[in-house]
């Protein structure tokens, strides 16, 4: 939906008699005259005004510059891969060659290449070098922090346009998130679970879109099924989450699991997005009439009224390039993560789609949308 610029940020320089608001407008339209985002870019350089009016302290400063400087990087950098599909996977750097993981993270990275897939890591050793050996370099992006210690960029993107440098977690973290069309996570330590735990935080709150989450351990390994079985029991069993939160993700053992899970996702959705008060499903085969019948009973706690709709392209006014997909509306509740994975794996059976033909879907995506 269209951004309305912030008038409290006008008003507020107004009211100490300096209206700043004209003159930077001014000079947006002379370096952007024609951008749809001048209103946004307008309230960004008029936040930074108040933050210089208030001048409080010099650290704040340094972190807004900072994470504004590796912010801007990233989006360049990043652009000229814009449209492949990736997937971010976490594990341990500390992981041997010699261990099971390593050789099943590197064929996880080689069948994700294979699929069209872009593999995205911390770029370090370990499974992230392993992901990244399979996939080659072309297949590889390398989200690197600066450490004083252990951490360094693996030999396939060492180097090379296809590694990022962050200087603060929280930005590197954003783009893990903000650039995956799905997750696998390896066997690792602290840092691992925290990424496990707050990617599932953000799609069970709604903060970051629908994507797979895909746990691999290699064949008899208990990692993942004894993190498991003490969500199951401790914050199942007590209700500090759903049943249904247990949908977001998937245990698997295999490379080629893994890969089949992420395809069969994406296998007729394509995409989501909030359109004011409507949430849009993207889908690449218009569903059934007998499938849309079935969804309005079996899926209505997912709707706050009205049924679902499917109907064709409607203006976006951003999203020109997925105009040929079918659309499924309806007024989310926006709770229930876990059911509405459950609802996206029912628009994915074939049987339930009006033309169910064998077409190979689009990998291209859709970045990532505000509300």
């Amino acid at each position: 939906m269209p951004y309305e610029p912030n008038d409290v940020l006008s008003r507020h320089f107004q009211s100490t008699g300096v209206d700043l608001t004209r003159k930077v407008e001014e000079q947006l339209n002379l370096v952007a005259p024609n951008s749809p985002n001048l209103p946004l870019y307008r309230d960004m350089m008029l936040t930074v005004l108040r933050m210089a009016q208030d001048d409080r302290n010099r650290w704040n400063a340094k972190i807004t510059l900072q994470a504004l400087r590796e912010l801007d990087n990233a989006f360049r950098v990043l652009e000229q891969f814009r449209g492949r599909r990736k997937v971010t996977v976490f594990g341990s750097a500390r992981t041997p060659l010699e261990h099971p993981m390593y050789a099943l993270a590197r064929e996880l990275g080689m069948k994700l290449a294979a699929s069209d897939l872009m593999v995205i890591t911390g770029a370090g050793g370990g499974i992230m070098a392993a992901a990244h050996e399979g996939a080659g370099l072309d297949y590889s992006l390398g989200f690197n922090i600066t450490l004083p210690f252990e951490q360094h960029a693996n030999a396939t993107v060492d180097g090379t346009g296809n590694l990022l440098p962050f200087h603060f977690f929280f930005t590197r973290k954003l783009f893990f998130v903000k650039e995956a069309d799905a997750l696998v996570l390896c066997p690792g330590g602290f840092g691992t679970l925290d990424e496990a735990l707050e990617v599932l935080t953000l799609i069970q709150t709604g903060k970051s879109p629908l994507v797979p989450i895909v746990l691999l351990d290699a064949p008899g390994g208990t990692f993942w099924e004894g993190a498991l079985t003490f969500i199951r029991n401790e914050l199942e069993a007590n209700r500090y989450i759903l049943p249904t939160d247990m949908n977001l993700l998937k245990l698997v053992y295999s490379a080629d699991e893994a890969v089949e899970e992420i395809n069969q996702f994406y296998s007729n959705f394509h995409s989501s997005r909030w359109l004011k008060n409507t949430f849009v499903i993207r889908m690449h085969h218009a569903l059934s009439e007998k499938a849309l019948a079935h969804m309005q009973e079996a899926f209505a706690d997912l709707r706050l009224s009205d049924d679902f709709h499917q109907h064709g392209y409607q203006q976006e006014h951003d999203e020109e390039q997925f105009s040929h997909l079918t659309r499924l509306a309806f007024t989310f509740t926006g709770r229930n993560h876990g059911r509405l994975r459950m609802l996206v794996d029912f628009i994915n059976q074939r049987e339930n789609w009006a033309n169910p033909v064998d077409v190979r879907p689009s990998r291209g995506r859709e970045p990532m949308q505000a509300t």
